[in-house]
């Protein structure tokens, strides 16, 4: 690597002088200033004493980087909540007044908690693991030497190495310089790439996009700019979550109806009705407890953690929760052709010297331009595996300047002293960018697009600055280079998957337009044959946005073109899913509602993306998405059922507020309802298949079927629950009111779970019929019978409680559909 600034006459600069650098450290750290090289020199790294001082001084990088909550955290979370409080007090009231048969919700709550703290420690397992695998490892100097190391093992004085891609993982001061551009974006909001020279500052959360170079740490820990914010970037986290907030809106409505509902209920028990004592304090807790939807929270967690576990297995890190449900909302991928759709290596199929230039000679060229640049692309690389360093003369041949490729500019250089004495200088990029509109060497490299080539032109430059914005004017074209790229052998696969899926697949590239949609065609990608090269892209939203859904294949787009593309995909209401691997993809990663990027990705890139593919394989996008789809649909079936029960637990206590009568439940018979007809068939249903296309408005669909499925039941309920007051009399009355009202709560539940089973399988069948079969042997065995206070007297009521139980089953059908109907599916 060539150390050293250019000013604008070509001639090194010297940075800053080295009193100006010390203060600068001694302005982070007054006690220990850090010893920064001379402008020119490379800097050796500390010494292994120098470092293990700095540690026993506490002069090391210890941001605790955490991919999931503690346990700590994750049991607080699932212990101290809203409503396991409010059941808590009314499970110690109950474990005082009555059986323990009425105290059964408790210990299922205590269950509940339980699982819940389970799975996500699971999930917490699973995170962590893979956030090792995934882990950034910044390279450092130390002892002269250059090593990997973990971003917490470095220390104060470090001399950490930077190329393209790398993020700065510390604060510091710049060192070494080779063309060193850095992306402070995500810090500054600068959409511009700054050149760094040494003495310059560099913060941590930036990233390099061009050049090279090293920096010297200047503050570690919690001392660095960006530490707070990338601690809480890299947290595993429930927030922004579509059905994380909406069942928090349904829980805080519940809270609403609960308090007046249950205060209601309470005077009416206890004050109104002079029965006794520890009996009104048993059914009034019987009308509190089925309000709460408590399990609802749980399975939610549950859905998520055993998501996470199962993406695990498949080396996908889930850096943030809600990423498995957001991409289930897609309906928009953007994809960047290399390293998603190609492979990340390149073979060079034909190098085509133009204008008459001489084969051997333009070989030495190329083999020159791979040696010069000490983190090659996939592109330069092709070329040093085709000619490698150290044959030919070309091996004498010396570096005087180099320019590393930028996705801004799409070309790269380096300036040579040829073995003869003479210099030349040389730029390889994009021929569209480097050649003049009209040129006719255009129409030749259009054809080897055609055919899904990549081309390169090789330019000889008049010497000068190659970084001017001008470096490619008055260039002679000396060669093509003719790469072909290595398909992955899962993305036609992918491709169909998200074609039947009606997600629309749009592939964003800097390369060549019309090759990428001769890749893409390859493919099968629907819609490849229409391409835009993003040079003529409008720069209106509203038309990109237009531009944007009549084509699915962009070439020449700049990363800043990435970031708008995405806003104008937002702006017409579309989801977007971003995948990357590239330092160019950083910008849009960041701004999309789900970023996606490789595991072999730059660092910066696997900062900001949601998941991380840590086996590279763009064929385990299909699994998040079923993943996420199975999520949100079940979680929107389980939520009906859950909020079903609360409607008619809210209603019930409502009308025997009103009507001045005994609540007809103990809290045993609700306990079992639940269990049977919500609680165990919930978590079977939560954890299914489901490929159900995840729809917006969670909330809204929840409740337009669980209201009036609510109310029909409490309605049919309480209706047999009169008609028992009237039938029976005498001592043992109350009971067998009970009872019946239960018979008709029992079969009017059970038909909103088989509605909400279906469509029906094999095993859907089996676990409603597994319930009824429950509740049967309940009604049937006596020890259960007196265990849960339940039997059924005479012939006439039972019957007329099944029959109420199948009017209501029939509403249920007709108010199901026309919900349907009138709302959509």
């Amino acid at each position: 690597m060539t150390q050293r600034a250019l000013d604008s006459s070509g001639e090194q600069t010297p940075g800053p002088s080295r009193p100006a650098m010390i203060d600068a450290g001694a302005e982070l750290d007054p006690v220990h200033p850090v010893e920064l090289p001379p402008s020119g020199h490379r800097a050796t790294g500390l010494t292994t004493a120098e470092v293990a001082e700095r540690v026993a001084r506490g002069e090391v990088n210890d941001v605790p980087v955490r991919s999931s909550r503690s346990v700590t955290e994750i049991v607080r979370a699932n212990v101290f909540t809203r409503f396991n409080l409010i059941i808590g007090v009314l499970w110690v009231i109950m474990l005082f007044v009555a059986p323990i048969q009425d105290s059964l919700f408790g210990f299922v709550i205590v269950a509940n908690t339980g699982i819940g703290i389970i799975q996500e420690w699971r999930a917490k397992k699973t995170l962590d693991s893979l956030a090792v695998i995934g882990e950034a490892k910044p390279t450092v100097r130390r002892d002269g030497k250059a090593a990997e190391i973990s971003t917490h093992e470095i220390v104060l004085g470090d001399v950490v190495e930077l190329g393209p891609g790398d993020k700065v993982v510390v604060d510091g001061t710049v060192a070494e310089a080779d063309s060193l551009e850095v992306d402070e974006s995500l810090l500054t909001g600068e959409a511009d790439p700054v050149l760094k020279r040494p003495g310059d500052p560099v913060m941590s959360g930036s990233f390099v996009v061009a050049g090279g170079g090293a920096f010297t740490a200047t503050k570690v820990g919690r001392e660095a700019y960006a530490a707070q914010l990338a601690e809480e970037a890299s947290r595993f986290t429930l927030v922004h979550s579509e059905l994380r907030s909406g069942i928090s809106t349904i829980l805080k409505y519940v809270t609403w109806m609960m308090v007046p509902t249950a205060i209601g209920l309470i005077i009416s028990q206890l004050v109104v009705k002079d029965n006794n004592f520890k009996d009104s304090v048993a059914r009034t807790v019987g009308g509190i407890v089925p309000m709460i939807p408590e399990g609802l929270v749980l399975l939610t967690s549950v859905a998520f953690a055993i998501g996470v576990v199962r993406l695990g297995r498949k080396q996908c890190l889930v850096q943030e929760l809600p990423a498995i449900e957001g991409l289930a909302r897609v309906d928009v991928v953007c994809l960047d052709k290399t390293g998603t759709l190609t492979e990340g290596g390149m073979d060079i199929t034909e190098v085509r010297p133009l204008n008459g230039s001489d084969e051997a000679y333009v070989h030495q060229v190329l083999r020159s331009l791979g040696s010069s640049d000490p983190r090659p692309n996939a592109s330069l690389q092709a070329i040093i595996d085709a000619y490698p360093a150290g044959e030919g003369t070309a091996a004498s041949w010396i570096v005087t300047d180099a320019l590393p490729f930028s996705s801004a500019r799409k070309y790269s250089g380096a300036a040579f002293t040829e073995t003869d004495g003479s210099s030349s200088a040389w730029l390889l990029g994009a021929p569209d960018v480097l050649l003049p509109e009209g040129d006719p060497t255009l129409d030749e490299i259009e054809h080897l697009n055609q055919q899904g080539l990549r081309v390169l032109l090789l330019a000889r430059v008049p010497s000068g600055e190659l970084d001017a914005p001008d470096a490619a004017e008055g260039d002679v074209p000396t060669a093509l280079v003719v790469l072909e790229q290595r398909l992955r052998p899962d993305a036609a696969e992918t491709l169909k998957y998200f074609a039947q899926q009606n997600v629309a697949t749009k592939v964003i590239s800097g390369d060549n337009a019309v090759s990428v949609g001769a890749v893409a065609g390859k493919l099968g990608l629907a819609g490849a044959e229409n391409t835009l090269d993003a040079r003529k892209m409008p720069t209106d939203p509203d038309d990109m946005a237009t531009a944007m859904e009549q084509n699915a294949v962009f070439g020449r787009v700049t990363p800043q073109q990435k970031r708008d593309m995405v806003a104008a995909l937002q702006s017409r209401g579309h989801t977007v899913a971003m995948t990357g691997d590239g330092v160019n993809d950083v910008l849009a990663l960041k701004d999309a509602d789900i970023g996606v990027s490789m595991g072999s990705g730059s660092e910066a890139t696997r900062a900001v993306a949601q998941i991380v593919l840590l086996n590279n394989s763009f064929a385990t996008l299909p699994s998040v998405v079923a993943e996420g789809r199975r999520v949100i649909g079940n979680i929107t079936r389980v939520a009906t059922l859950f909020l079903t029960k609360t409607v008619y637990s809210v209603l019930l206590a409502i009308l025997v507020v009103c009507t001045q009568v005994e609540y007809p439940f103990l809290p045993r018979h609700l306990t079992l309802l639940s269990t049977l007809t919500i609680g165990v068939p919930a978590f079977f249903l939560a954890l299914a298949p489901n490929k159900e296309r995840a729809q917006p408005h969670f909330v809204r669909r929840v409740m337009r079927y669980a209201i009036p499925s609510g109310v029909i039941a409490a309605t049919a309920t309480f209706t047999t629950y009169l008609v028992a007051r009237h039938h029976y009399a005498g001592p043992g009355a109350l009971e067998a009111e009970t009872s019946a009202a239960t018979l008709t709560l029992f079969l009017t539940s059970m038909w909103v779970l088989a509605i909400i089973a279906r469509p029906y399988t094999w095993w859907r069948i089996a676990l409603v019929a597994a319930m009824g079969l429950g509740f049967l042997i309940v009604l049937v065995v006596p020890w259960l019978q007196d265990f849960f206070a339940l039997k059924l007297v005479g012939t006439t009521m039972p019957w007329t409680a099944v029959g109420i139980a199948v009017a209501a089953a029939a509403l249920l059908e007709f108010s199901w559909r026309l919900v349907g109907r009138r709302f959509g599916a």
